[in-house]
This record gives C-alpha cells, structure tokens and sequence, in this order.
C-alpha cells in the first residue's frame, strides 16, 4: 500500500462521518421551503436547490467510505468539527446565493451564512423588514443549529459515532474545561444540552408572544436569544417593537442563554436557584454587568441623553447585556453614546458570558483564571516555597488547565491585532477596522463606526478576513490552529 493510500485509508472514517453531517444538514434547507410555500413568497426554488446540492455532496463524500469504521481519536474530532464547520458555512451560502431577494455575491452569502451558523449576528443586509420570510426564517435557523453546536446535536443523534463521540464534544463545547459531562453517556450529555436549549427557546417565544410580538417574529427572536445570537426579521432589531416588556424578557433569556448549561440543568433537577448562586462564574458575571450598567445609568442620565433615571436605566441595562452576552441587539444606536460608553461596552464583549454557555468572546472562567494565576504569582514572590493552589470555588485547577487559558489570552491577542492590521491595510478607517475584528473575532455583530449598524460597506478582501474570524471565535481558535499545525499531519 502507497502512502497515498495508507493516509486515505487512516481519514476515511472521518471523511464518512463528514458526509453524513453535511447530509443531515442539508435537511436545514427543507423548512425555509415549507415556510416560502406558506406565505407564498417564492423562495423555494432556491431552498430545494440548496436541499439537492448539499445532500448530493454529502452523499458523494458518504457512499465511497460507508464501510470504514473505528474509533474516534482526538485528532479526529478536531478535523471534523472543523472541517464541518468550514464547509457547512460555505454551502449554507447556497441558497442565499441562488435567491433573487436577497440578490447577494458569493462573498456576502457566505459571510451572512457563517454569520448565522457562528451566532455572531453581523449582517451585510440592508431592507430586511421587505426580504422573504423564507429568508428571513432560514437566517434564524442558521442561529438556533450554530447556539448550541450542530456537532453536540450529532453526538445526540447519531450513535453510529460510538465512544469516538466524546471527541467531537471536547472539540466543539465552549470554554476551557471541556470533559465535564452531566451524564454517563456522551449522548446522553448532548441530548440534555439540547432539551434545555430548545426548552429556553420554547418558553421565550411563549414570552415574546404573549408581549404581543407576532407569532413569526416570537419565534424568530426568541431563537436569536437564547443562541444569542442577534439576527432579527427587522433593520430596527429589538427597537422595532418599542416595547419595554419586550426588552425586559430579552434581557432575561439573554442572561439564561450566557449562562453555563449545566447550571440550568442542576437547578431543573431541584437545585432552585442555589447552582446559580454557588457558582463563582456567574456571580462574577452578574457583578460585572451590574457595575457596567450602573456606570452608564450614571453617565446617561448626567450628560442627559434620556429624559430620566429610568429611561436611562433601561437603555443601559439592554445594551450592556446585549453587548455583554454578544447578542448584538440593539434598542438604542449605542454608538452615538456619549465619551468613553461605546468603548467600554465593546471592550465587555471580550469578556463574553460563561463557559458552557452559547456567548462568544473569551469567557468570564478564564478571565477569573487569569486573574486567580496573577494573584498567586504575585503571592508567590512573597512565599516563594508556598503551594498555592489555584482553586475555582473548592476545586483545585489543573495547571494544564491555567496553561491553555493564558496560550488561549496570547493567542487570541496576537489574532486580534494581525487581522486588525490586515482590514487596515484594506483601507477601512482605524475605529471600523478595530471594532469589526471586535465584532467576529467575539461572534457579537454590531460594532462602531462604519459597522455600527451592519457590514454592508466592508470591502471583500476584509469580510473574507472576519469570515475567518468568526470561524475562530466560534471554535475558540485552538481546534482551527491545531488543523492549521504540520505536527497534526504528520502520522
């Protein structure tokens, strides 16, 4: 047998699982169909189109290697998730690129796809209140598939992965304590993740509905929410709806869907509130919001941007946590805010929500991390023969652990500040060009300057560079860097 050969047969297995998630995700494309037929705005040539393309692909790449199976290794699961991920943005384009409404290049259906699929919520769209529903549904499917991570739902649904399933889970999970599981099984750990997921976003939509959103926008917003996300089916997002109650439950399933799962899952079991409040994650978390939005009331309120406290209170307190949780809604053109308030909600967005949760951005665990690890260095200096333990409430961490999140800080740092460089050297201003890495490096959506609203005025060269941050948000660079590294090729 040829090398050629032996390195076919070692990917093989890889590949079958790889054609069998982009045939299952090709599925995604039949109820956008069903919703054009429903209101008749003749999307669906476009969807059934997209339907056969990526089933096609998807059982080409299958059919040839059906046979070969064996245990998942790690490196395995890091090439699948994201291999997939990389394919499924770009074939989720196709049936925004065949679509006459909206007319799109190939650059921006791909970059509205990864968009979606990412959670990231940046959009190159203008005129969405007039865009097909067909559309308008598919863009928040994208978002409810990306919230949770399509390849946790495989683990859930496709046994045929076996054991070699965990590996997927490690290379997908967010945050930098992968292996915790809330059942013995992996598929069983993947499928509670699910039903809570689907459960938040089924009491939203009850919420939204009840608020008096239509039953279409309920659901489509309840989606961005909970996957925090961001897309809306209006250019006014949340706005449109001019409704504090409105705001008041996005705000609430906006902070549910930042937190980590598993808290959700042991206060279901009967833990009541008390996971929650035991939790040092999230109580950092609500401490940081909370003193964030009490600096804008404040700051709002005196430079008399709002008639009043209270109007500056609910202004801050959506934005903050909008910004904060990298949903990306927006009631208010933050932007525009007076001195520093645009600057400092941005920079919250790096921070992100909790590890376990659907948020980008770099997590408020590793921030608690790296501030724990500089507290002991300094200590250490002090008492340079004390063990001094780092531990996250009465847990001792791992140094392994300590060590990704600060190789997980540099990198992230060193990526911000080259693609930075690059969408400057394209010609966008420093503020734009600064908060649009901002922007999907952290899977948030809204920046400032000239991304302030959407992206629409990007040039190519530039969306193509935060495809690919958006790609590293979402996967949280490392399985990406790995795919990237010539160690990971060689046998």
């Amino acid at each position: 047998m040829t090398v050629f050969q032996q390195t076919m047969a070692h990917w093989a297995p890889v590949q079958r699982i790889l054609g069998l998630l982009l045939m299952m995700f090709s599925i995604n494309m039949l109820p956008p169909a069903v919703v054009g037929l429903i209101y008749g705005d003749g999307g669906i040539s476009a969807f059934l189109a997209g339907f056969a393309i990526v089933f096609g692909l998807g059982a080409a790449v299958w059919v040839p290697v059906r046979e070969r199976r064996r245990e998942l290794k790690i490196r395995d699961g890091f090439a699948i998730v994201v291999m997939f991920w990389v394919v499924l943005g770009l074939f989720g384009a196709v049936p925004l690129y065949l679509s006459d409404r909206p007319y799109l290049s190939i650059t921006d259906a791909v970059f509205e796809s990864v968009s979606g699929l990412t959670t990231t919520g940046a959009t190159i769209l203008v005129g969405i209140d007039t865009l097909p529903h067909s559309i308008l549904w598919y863009r928040q499917q994208l978002h409810l598939l990306g919230g949770m991570g399509i390849i946790v739902l495989a683990v859930a649904i496709l046994p045929l992965l076996g054991v070699g399933g965990m590996q997927l889970y490690r290379a997908e999970t967010p945050g930098p304590m992968k292996d915790a599981k809330l059942a013995p099984r992996i598929t069983e750990t993947a499928k509670t993740l699910w039903f809570i997921y689907m459960g938040l976003v089924l009491v939203c939509t009850s919420a939204y509905w009840f608020a008096g959103m239509p039953l279409f926008d309920a659901l489509s917003h309840a989606i961005s929410t909970v996957a925090t996300g961001g897309f809306s089916t209006h250019d006014q997002s949340i706005g449109y709806f001019d409704s504090s109650l409105i705001e008041s439950i996005a705000v609430v399933f906006m902070i549910l869907g930042s937190l980590n799962f598993a808290l959700h899952f042991f206060a279901f079991r009967g833990g009541g509130v008390q996971p929650y409040w035991k939790d040092p994650e999230t109580r950092l978390f609500f401490f940081a919001i909370s003193a964030v939005t009490v600096v804008c009331t404040g700051y709002l309120f005196v430079a008399g941007s709002y008639a009043g406290l209270a109007e500056s209170f609910m202004a801050s307190v959506f934005q903050v946590i909008s910004i904060g949780t990298t949903t990306g809604f927006t009631t208010a053109e933050y932007a525009l805010w007076p001195s520093f308030l645009p600057m400092l909600l941005l920079l919250g967005s790096f921070v992100g929500g909790c590890a376990g949760g659907t948020t980008g951005g770099m997590k408020v665990m590793r921030f608690v991390l790296i501030f724990k690890q500089g507290s002991r260095e300094i200590m250490q200096l002090l008492h340079p023969s004390a063990e001094l333990p780092v531990k996250i409430g009465h847990k001792r961490v791992p140094e392994r652990v300590i060590k990704a999140v600060w190789g997980f800080f540099a990198a992230y740092i060193l990526i911000f500040v080259a693609m930075l460089l690059i969408l400057m050297g394209t010609g966008l201003p420093e503020v734009t060009a600064w908060s649009a890495v901002a922007a999907c490096l952290n899977n948030l959506g809204p920046g400032l300057g000239e991304v302030a609203s959407n992206m629409a005025t990007v040039n190519d060269p530039a969306k193509w560079v935060l495809i690919v941050a958006m790609f590293l948000g979402r996967l949280e660079i490392f399985p990406l860097l790995v795919l990237l590294s010539p160690a990971f090729w060689r046998r």
